[in-house]
């Protein structure tokens, strides 16, 4: 029988999938949930109900003008409560698409985390061995509070302005690339463990910065279901219910069916906003289902970790989240962030997709998220 390679999930030129080369990457983001190998699909039984009462003031900002009017823009939704502020789309995007959301997912790990600190199974002072016997030197001296806190070093590199950056080696491992002749495609699990600590056996963060690494995030979806004794999918799937999202939470697995946390969702922007809701109202969902700690997510905002690297020093890492003090949200590769203030209520999600080489823009992330704070801040 004649065959050929899944195109989309070739690795081509700089080391990259089809779905991720700046000619193809837009169709790749705002499609990824169908392109990758492995997935799960959830949908919540109760809706959030939304009512439109569009504010015209948002949409005349100048700074919100500018940003939904680049190329790359893909959407913008503000809610407060359950009310609808503003939505806009591109023309080639729609409000009940799905988009890639990126590392936004790893904020499910704060409400995991957080019920899990609460019941007193996880001391966030002890070390991830403790919990992982099987985890590589790469984590098993750091305490779960650094991991949480991307405030560790280890040989995992998260550099795309790196063909050749370690985080490219994960995409084997969860189905958004095909191994190489000769390679074999490892669960994410084993790959985990095969991170290590740095040559002087250190993990110790020196830079002053958070040092950001998606595997972090792995490790702790792991420990969630080590210790909780139930599977991760399970805790998505509680999140899904409590958010009370109109269209389909797709979440990315590896192989063998374990949900990629640190950046496997895509959503609509109208159910990412909801996402927003749920941390707006520290874990409260609908038909009052509780997901996360009320205090973990208020300790998360008020007491955060290291501040992300210039020009984002604005900002810190704190507990699977970022935060300036008053809002709480995440970024996302390529050009997507979620922002909740918990003070107004107001939770703003925004898709883009930069085509640059790297999908890197530092000065397209400050002024999205300064825009984001702003809105949040002034319509609450």
């Amino acid at each position: 029988m004649k065959v050929h390679p899944n195109p989309d999930l070739v690795t081509k030129e700089d080391n990259k999938s089809r779905w991720n080369l700046p000619d193809t990457r837009r169709h790749g983001f705002q499609n990824l949930h169908r392109l990758t190998r492995y997935s799960l699909s959830f949908r919540s039984d109760q809706v959030l109900s939304l009512t439109r009462d569009i504010n015209s003031c948002i949409g005349a900002r100048a700074d919100v003008t500018t940003l939904t009017s680049t190329q790359h823009f893909c959407a913008m939704v503000v809610v407060r409560n359950q009310t609808l502020l503003f939505e806009k789309y591109a023309s080639d995007f729609s409000p009940n698409h799905p988009h890639t959301i990126m590392s936004i997912s790893k904020m499910t790990l704060n409400l995991i985390v957080g019920e899990l600190v609460a019941a007193g199974r996880i001391d966030l002072g002890r070390t991830i061995s403790e919990y992982l016997p099987r985890i590589g030197s790469g984590y098993a001296n750091a305490t779960v509070q650094d991991v949480l806190n991307m405030n560790i070093e280890n040989s995992y590199q998260e550099d795309y302005s790196d063909p050749n950056t370690g985080s490219y080696a994960q995409e084997l491992a969860i189905g958004w690339r095909l191994p190489e002749e000769g390679q074999r495609e490892s669960t994410l699990k084993e790959f985990l463990t095969t991170i290590t600590a740095p040559e002087n056996g250190s993990l110790e963060n020196s830079t002053g910065h958070a040092l950001y690494k998606s595997a972090n995030s792995d490790v702790l979806g792991w420990l969630c279901e080590e210790v909780s004794g139930k599977p991760l999918r399970q805790w998505l799937l509680e999140i899904v219910e409590a958010t009370g999202i109109e269209g389909n939470w797709h979440m990315h697995t590896d192989r063998k069916g374990f949900p990629i946390v640190d950046g496997g969702v895509s959503l609509n922007a109208r159910d990412l906003a909801r996402f927003g809701q749920l941390f707006a109202r520290r874990g409260r969902g609908v038909m009052g289902r509780q997901v996360g700690n009320a205090d973990f997510i208020e300790k998360s905002r008020r007491s955060p970790g290291p501040p992300l690297p210039d020009p984002k020093s604005f900002c810190s890492y704190s507990n699977q989240t970022m935060t300036n003090g008053h809002w709480i949200g995440h970024g996302g590769y390529g050009g997507q962030f979620m922002l909740a203030d918990l003070d107004t209520g107001v939770s703003v999600s925004f898709f883009s997709v930069l085509e640059t080489r790297d999908a890197i823009d530092l000065d397209h992330f400050v002024e999205m998220v300064h825009m984001m704070a702003a809105v949040a801040a002034e319509f609450g």
